[in-house]
Order: C-alpha cells, then sequence, then structure tokens
C-alpha cells in the first residue's frame, strides 16, 4: 500500500491500494487488515487519515462489504481507527507505529517508555499492555482547547515573560484547594511548587536533600525503575526495602541506613499494595526519629474501584513529607506538569534546584490547567473516566482468571495496570518474547527491582489505554504464549 493523494469525487481517497493477494494460507478479511494496519504503522496512512466508506472500499477491492466491515472493526478495537457516527472511520492520533521486537535477555526495559513498540514481526494485530498509561482517545481535547485559549486571551502581555519559579499562582491555589479537598492534603500555595511531573519533583528534591547533607534514599524494592535511578544519578544511594500487599516493610526499613524515604502509600508500582494504617504510624514515626523526609509519591490515587480512597501521608505530617502529584498518569503524560508540596523548611531549596534547573514551567500550560482544575472540569473528567477504566480493569481480572488461572494479580483495587506474578520457574523474558511474536506486547517486571536477576517472574499489564475485546483477545494470546513457554 501507498500513500494516497487523489481524491475521488465523494471526497474520499480514490485509490486505496491494499494488497489482498493469497499469502500465508492468511483469509481475505486477514490480509486486509494486514494491508491497512502496515500501512498505518509505517506512516504511509498518516494520522488523522479519512478512510473510504465500506461500501466504497469493497467495491474498488471488488470484495464483500462483510469482509471490510469486520476489518475495520478489527482494526478499530486494536487502537489503529477511530469510527464516529456521521464522521466516517479515520485513522487514530496515537494509531500504533512499525517496531522491532524485544531483544533477548533480563534487559531494562524502561525504553518502552521512551519509544513505542507495537508490531510484532509477522505483523499481527499489535495491542500494548504497557503498565499505569491512560488512554490518549480519553483525553478532553474540546475542554482543553477552551481553557488554553482562554487563558491566552486574558493574559496581559507584561505576563508574557518568564514564568514564576514557583509556578503560576491560579493554578498553585486551585491545587492547593483541590489536593486539599480531595487528598487530604495540608498545603498553602507558598510552599506548593509546580514542576513537570513526578520525575522532575523528584530529582529536584533529592538535589536539595544531597546539597543539605542527605546521603541515601530508601526506595520499595520493587519500585518504579526510572525513579531509583533518577535518584542515583542526583548523586544520592538508592536503598532497597522490601514491599508486600500492605505496603512499604517499615520493620525492615528500621534496619537500614537512610536520609529519606520514597514511598507510594495509596498505590506501589508496580506490585500494587496499600500502606496501611499500622504502617503508616510507623513510618511517620521513624522518620520522626531518623529526621528523615519522607517522599510521597501519589501517581493515581484518583483511580480507585473497590474500597474509599486512601488519603495522602502527607496529611499526617506536613511537616516531614514532599507530596508529589501528576497529570500524567489521570489526564496525559504530554502535559508535563506535576506539582508538589514540601515542608516550609525545604521549599525554598527546592525552588533554587528548579530555578537553575530550567528557570520555571510553562505558563500556558498552567493556566490552562488551573482554570481546568479550579471550573471543576478536572474533577467531571475523572468521574467521566473511571468508570471506564473500572470496566477495562474488570475485564482483565475476568480474563485472567478463565483463561490463566495460575498466576495471581494483587493489587487490583485501583490504578491502570495489574502486577501478574506467574508460575515459578517461567522465564518471564521469554514469555513476553513470545507474547510479542503473537502481536501483544507486555513489560517484564524484573527491572523495577534492585536486583532484576532474583526478580519472582512477573509481568505488568497495562489496561487504561485498550479497549475491552482488545484486553481479552490479548489475554488468550498471552495464554497461549504461556503454555508455548513452558513446553
Amino acid at each position: 500500500m501507498r500513500e494516497q493523494t487523489n481524491v475521488g469525487e465523494d471526497g474520499f481517497p480514490s485509490d486505496v491500494l491494499v494488497d489482498v493477494r493469497p499469502r500465508n494460507g492468511r483469509g481475505l478479511r486477514e490480509r486486509l487488515e494486514h494491508g491497512l494496519r502496515s500501512a498505518i504503522q509505517d506512516r504511509r496512512l498518516v494520522a488523522g487519515t479519512m478512510l473510504p466508506p465500506t461500501r466504497v472500499l469493497a467495491a474498488e477491492l471488488g470484495i464483500s462489504r462483510s469482509v471490510v466491515v469486520a476489518a475495520y472493526a478489527n482494526l478499530t478495537a486494536d487502537g489503529y481507527l477511530e469510527a464516529r457516527q456521521g464522521a466516517g472511520t479515520r485513522v487514530r492520533l496515537d494509531a500504533p507505529r512499525a517496531a522491532t521486537p524485544p531483544a533477548g535477555g533480563r534487559a531494562d526495559t524502561s525504553s518502552f517508555f521512551a519509544r513505542p513498540r507495537q508490531a510484532s514481526p509477522g505483523g499481527a494485530p499489535a495491542i500494548r499492555l504497557l503498565g499505569g498509561l491512560p488512554d490518549p482517545a480519553l483525553f478532553p481535547r474540546g475542554q482543553w482547547t477552551s481553557h488554553y485559549r482562554a487563558a491566552l486571551a486574558e493574559l496581559p502581555d507584561p505576563e508574557l515573560t518568564y514564568p514564576s519559579t514557583l509556578g503560576a499562582e491560579p493554578l498553585r491555589l486551585a491545587l492547593t484547594a483541590y489536593v486539599g479537598r480531595v487528598r487530604g492534603v495540608a498545603a498553602a500555595p507558598e510552599r506548593m511548587l509546580i514542576c513537570a511531573g513526578f520525575t522532575q519533583g523528584l530529582t529536584l528534591t533529592c538535589r536539595a536533600l544531597l546539597r543539605g547533607g542527605a546521603r541515601r534514599v530508601a526506595v520499595e524494592d520493587p519500585c518504579f525503575g526510572l525513579h531509583r535511578k533518577a535518584i542515583a544519578m542526583t548523586g544520592l544511594e538508592p536503598v532497597p526495602v522490601p514491599v508486600d500487599d500492605r505496603g512499604l516493610d517499615v520493620a525492615a526499613l528500621a534496619d537500614r541506613d537512610f536520609d529519606a524515604v520514597l514511598v507510594a502509600p495509596a498505590h506501589s508500582y508496580p506490585a500494587g499494595g496499600t500502606l496501611d494504617a499500622s504502617r503508616r504510624r510507623d513510618l511517620l514515626e521513624l522518620a520522626r526519629r531518623r529526621d528523615a523526609v519522607i517522599v510521597e509519591d501519589d501517581y493515581d490515587a484518583e483511580f480507585r474501584y473497590d474500597r474509599l480512597p486512601v488519603g495522602a501521608l502527607q496529611g499526617l505530617a506536613p511537616d516531614r513529607v514532599v507530596y508529589i502529584g501528576t497529570a500524567s498518569k489521570t489526564v496525559s503524560p504530554s502535559l508535563r506538569l506535576g506539582w508538589l508540596a514540601a515542608p516550609a523548611f525545604l521549599i525554598d531549596a527546592i525552588e533554587r534546584e528548579k530555578r537553575f534547573d530550567d528557570m520555571g514551567s510553562g505558563l500556558l500550560e498552567q493556566l490552562a490547567f488551573a482554570r481546568f482544575v479550579e471550573r471543576g472540569d478536572f474533577a467531571r473528567y475523572l468521574r467521566r473516566v473511571r468508570p471506564v477504566y473500572r470496566r477495562r480493569r474488570d475485564a482483565m481480572t475476568g480474563a485472567l482468571a478463565e483463561l490463566l488461572p495460575a498466576v495471581r494479580s494483587p493489587g487490583a483495587a485501583a490504578g491502570l495496570h495489574l502486577h501478574v506474578a506467574l508460575p515459578e520457574g517461567v522465564d518471564e523474558r521469554a514469555l513476553a518474547r513470545a507474547a510479542f511474536e503473537r502481536g501483544v506486547l507486555v513489560e517484564d517486571a524484573a527491572w523495577h527491582w534492585a536486583r532484576p536477576k532474583q526478580a519472582p517472574p512477573a509481568l505488568i499489564l497495562g489496561y487504561g489505554a485498550v479497549t475491552e475485546p482488545a484486553i481479552r483477545r490479548a489475554i488468550a494470546l498471552l495464554a497461549d504464549a504461556l503454555e508455548a513457554v513452558c513446553g
């Protein structure tokens, strides 16, 4: 297939050429899907391209319209196309690109978050089950556009200059009210700093702590592997501490030498545990005795499905906890917006690091997000997407229970991913490769551990950006891959 430029009288491409000749034992519908998918992955059919109506393409190819209808439906379910009533079928703006299969060996798979790896070598439907990512198709484009335009129109000319290092005051005010009301955070606008997502907030805090004499930061084991590396790159030593279903093992932490501790009390990543009330009290008491700072990662606490939300740890000790939230896991990582509430003794040092890091985050995005929050659109957006993500969570847990009963997936009460513990002895990397060959992209969990070679076999399966039919197909393919790997 080649990129099309000619347009027929009815407004649709007049020469959408698809090679549907018999090959490799594939049926007609599969050959049509393969041709369209390859063109989209290679960007020969660019994002936003309108496809011909099913009757038009069927007539041009000389095939049954039902074949085209089925091909369009499958490509829509797999995230390549989007169909809207009265607006036709188009290539999705976030349609997967072609890529190479994962390399052998237990490698650091953090690159999955830096560049897409979607297409399997045989061109089979590629379903991305990457953890912790919201669905780009749910981004509130209309509301965001409206708020961005209004923010730009209302901004006086003299304020179109370098932003405040702490962040735009309207956003700090809006977020102070929001996290206080929704997360129980005790903050003030003058102790709130706007940053470019959680990772920058973490690195700014670590550099400030390092200049103040800190040397070691305790981290959950497993934790998001990128955060462990980010801490090490600031010059601090990450000290792994085990986690279980009750969250961070505070008794094990007491045996470590540390100056600060990074913890995700609402929903540990990737294991999914929640720090219970007893351990929360013990952690705060231990931090006070050691004069240590707690850095709280509150990355997806808004997404809880089976029980009431757990309040932020910061609300229990605002003089001891640096609270960091982000829009990346709730709205979109493309916004690069995070917020940090710090104790009074630390906020100036963190602001100084921010000043010499980038001289402040983008002003227009901050003002747009401030309007999004203070006018209630953020809360309405969360109410709209929670049921969507809960249905997808249910689809994944149900498919795992039916098709992969040998695995265990704790921590399913919240978030956008499942940590799936595999049977003992399974080579998770071989399983990931086998799944990829069948058209499913999954992440092996080992790199999130301090000692990857000693990590128990597990996968991280994300359901946030995958439709329910695609989730079930993916788990069926994963079950087939597991059977092949186990022999």
